[in-house]
């Protein structure tokens, strides 16, 4: 059996090993492929696995062979799914790897923030503190998160845990999704109306998927419903946010700060208005990456192949 790895690199740089996937088959890893490069490098393969690079109609129509293509991620937009199940591919996806890790990145920004550490110490290490006329100083506003109101749009694996941070922080927590489920509710923890989230919230973190409905979620409407002096927090998708209408509400002073560990176009142009906007934090998709978490990725994207090979496949997204 043939395997591709068409994008590796991001998943292991080189510190992680493929040694379980190369006991299955005869493997090739390529570190980045382009669209275009995509089918070539299929070749007579049976088996794929791919992460942000696009699988159009073309890619099953003229790959024979391919019988299964494994997601190296939670999302799948990239690929043609109707596609893949009319040629009888098999995609599956990881749907929960990174949890924890995306939570707990959620904090870093949210703290960063709230106290600016990096640029106290660079202030610091420039002797502005010698230069002090106290024995102390702060270049911002430090605030703190007791008592303050988290607002948490989506409430899947990474929502649920990103809410119990906040409890664990003292803070009250709102929380919007689809399906709420009452019996979850606790004196800090409600689930709310969306317009209700937006009034309340003094930090609000997106944990949405990408989809026709929540595409531009945040949005100059949307934002006009906020708190004045809100701070925003992204690691979901960047296309949930219209990033001009943020840009406007961060120079009008509407959002007080914001963070995103995603954007609309990965990486993004240098004219994007985020990339100059003041008080914006852009980290380049890295909730995911700690090496623990890329690990937990692979060894189960290795058992969705084990799986389908043994003819009980998990977590299929084109049943």
């Amino acid at each position: 059996m043939n395997i591709v790895v068409l994008e590796g690199y991001t998943l292991n740089p080189g510190d992680l090993k493929w040694d379980r996937l190369e006991k299955l088959g005869n493997l090739k890893i390529y570190e980045q492929t382009l669209e275009e490069d995509a089918l070539e490098r299929i070749g007579d393969a049976e088996v794929i696995f791919v992460n942000k690079t696009k699988l159009s109609a073309e890619v099953f129509e003229k790959a024979p062979n391919l019988k299964y293509v494994g997601v190296l991620a939670t999302g799948y937009d990239s690929i043609d799914i109707k596609a893949a199940k009319k040629e009888n591919v098999v995609i599956t996806n990881i749907p929960d790897y990174g949890t924890s890790s995306v939570a707990q990145f959620v904090f870093a920004l949210l703290l960063e923030m709230t106290h600016h550490v990096w640029e106290h110490s660079e202030a610091v290490k420039k002797g502005e503190w010698e230069e002090s006329k106290g024995f102390c100083f702060w270049k911002y506003p430090l605030i703190e998160l007791k008592d303050k109101t988290m607002g948490i749009i989506g409430y899947g694996r990474i929502g649920r845990e990103t809410a119990e941070i906040a409890k664990a922080f003292g803070m009250k927590v709102v929380a919007y999704t689809r399906t709420p489920d009452k019996t979850m509710e606790e004196d800090n923890f409600k689930f709310v109306e969306f317009n209700e989230l937006l009034r309340q919230s003094d930090f609000i973190s997106l944990h949405s998927p990408l989809t026709k409905n929540t595409k531009g979620v945040i949005n100059k409407k949307t934002i006009s419903k906020m708190k004045d002096g809100v701070m925003l927090i992204n690691t979901a998708r960047g296309a949930l946010v219209v990033e001009e209408d943020l840009a406007e509400a961060l120079e009008n002073k509407k959002i007080a700060a914001a963070a995103s560990d995603v954007m609309t176009k990965e990486p993004p142009d240098n004219n994007n208005p985020l990339i100059k906007a003041e008080n914006m934090i852009i980290t380049p998709h890295i909730a995911w990456a700690p090496k623990e978490s890329r690990g937990r990725l692979m060894n189960i994207a290795v058992d969705n192949l084990e799986r389908f090979l043994e003819g009980n496949p998990v977590n299929v997204v084109n049943p």
